[in-house]
């Protein structure tokens, strides 16, 4: 384990799908290098029912996990950041710098909340948004931060936003 894991936060318009499941995600694969958080520009007061359950439906945990604000993670009290991405998709408006000077990158996903259906076509978009999300995640765990300089890091970081699918 490193000494000082990278503190990543993860945003996006409510913090109650896309920066949840992100949240879960790393957490869970984060071989113990990153601390995840999650929050959201208009925050919610919960989490939507299916972002739980496809997050339960991975077999991860969702004690802990409530929406957020993103002043949480603004002043002295705050975190230290080293990675913000963006989760939001080109119909959102997402905040394109954040205080302490984390690197940013832009992920877009779509948002689940707009699925119309029913409640198992609806799952079947969560769980799509969930398998995008986990994809680039995976990726980005993978990349040997110790060896990069920064502008290479923000390279692959970038990179891994850009591919609709993750890869």
């Amino acid at each position: 384990m490193l000494d000082n894991p990278f503190n990543v936060l993860f945003i996006c318009r409510h913090n109650t799908a896309r920066s949840q499941m992100a949240e879960a995600l790393l957490s869970s694969i984060s071989r113990r290098r990153f601390i995840a958080y999650s929050a959201g520009i208009e925050p919610r007061a919960e989490i939507h029912p299916l972002t739980l359950e496809t997050i339960r439906n991975a077999g991860l945990r969702t004690d802990g996990l409530t929406p957020k604000g993103t002043e949480m993670f603004r002043g002295p009290e705050a975190p230290a950041l080293d990675f913000a991405f963006t989760l939001c998709d080109g119909n959102e408006s997402c905040p394109s710098a954040l205080a302490g000077a984390p690197m940013l990158a832009h992920w877009p996903f779509p948002d689940p909340l707009e699925a119309e259906g029913t409640h198992a076509e609806k799952a079947a978009v969560f769980a799509e948004v969930f398998r995008m999300i986990r994809r680039r995640l995976e990726l980005f765990v993978e990349l040997p931060m110790e060896r990069l300089d920064r502008l290479t890091l923000q390279r692959h970081v970038d990179g891994i936003g850009q591919s609709p699918s993750g890869v």
